[in-house]
């Protein structure tokens, strides 16, 4: 994480230093980026829909933290179909959970999944 909070420019300190933590009265494991964990779920559904430019709209709201050594798993369900002039889009309800523990990330998303 520390290497990404140099190319994100993100300085602040949870996602790098457990002493940080530890003033906060948070657990001394370090805090993944936001924007990673948005990835997850990009690259699952670019995955899912055969390529990342199938993605139309992508909106997510945060409501945990990943911590250093949390797995986690990227899950979706398809909720609507329809047939627009840029093919047959799927809108799904997406999360990202952490295994063993509680939803940190939960939004919706519209892929082409046939053009």
């Amino acid at each position: 994480m520390k290497v990404m909070t140099a190319l994100l420019a993100d300085p602040n300190p949870i996602h790098f230093d457990p002493r940080a933590l530890a003033a906060l009265g948070m657990p001394e494991r370090t805090v993944n980026q936001g924007p990673l964990n948005m990835g997850y779920l990009q690259t699952m559904l670019a995955r899912w829909a055969g390529g990342r430019d199938r993605l139309l709209s992508f909106q997510v709201r945060f409501r945990g933290n990943v911590l250093a050594g949390d797995r986690v798993r990227a899950q979706g369900t398809v909720t609507a179909i329809e047939d627009t002039e840029r093919g047959r889009v799927a809108t799904c309800d997406i999360s990202l959970v952490v295994v063993g523990g509680a939803e940190v990330l939960t939004g919706t998303a519209d892929v082409i999944i046939e053009e």
